[in-house]
């Protein structure tokens, strides 16, 4: 939802199910749940400054900022497409992210790839609070 605008968005995610369905899903809700528990992050880093220095101390998300962010990812690399209606663009990221592709998934294992490259700093994570 933009702007407090929550017909709009209503609408929005109806049309949506219904592009979901078009496609050939039964049961669209679980292409939905599935496609946010693909985007759903399970580490990330976190900044920490220690003696001047800046480390990104890997640590485990919790499940709603799992949740949170794969939501927000997947909005982002729908609202970044152009060229057709706000619903579509979603359907198609969503069944992108359900089959384990997309913009929302791809960020997913970025961040995943950042987490295991700074595994060294673990160590810090007790001092995050």
């Amino acid at each position: 939802m933009k702007d407090g605008k929550k017909a709009v968005a209503k609408r929005i995610y109806n049309d949506m199910l219904k592009e979901v369905k078009l496609a050939g899903h039964m049961n669209p809700n679980s292409v939905v749940e599935t496609a946010i528990e693909n985007a759903a992050p399970t580490i990330m880093v976190k900044s920490k400054r220690v003696g001047g220095s800046v480390y990104q101390v890997p640590v485990e998300v919790k499940p709603k900022k799992r949740l949170f962010y794969s939501i927000k990812w997947i909005l982002e690399a729908s609202r970044g497409k152009s060229g057709k209606p706000m619903f579509k663009r979603l359907a198609e990221e969503l069944l992108a992210a359900y089959s384990g592709q997309g913009a929302a998934v791809k960020k997913k294992e970025e961040v995943h790839k950042m987490a295991d490259a700074n595994k060294a700093f673990a160590y810090m994570a007790k001092y995050i609070n």
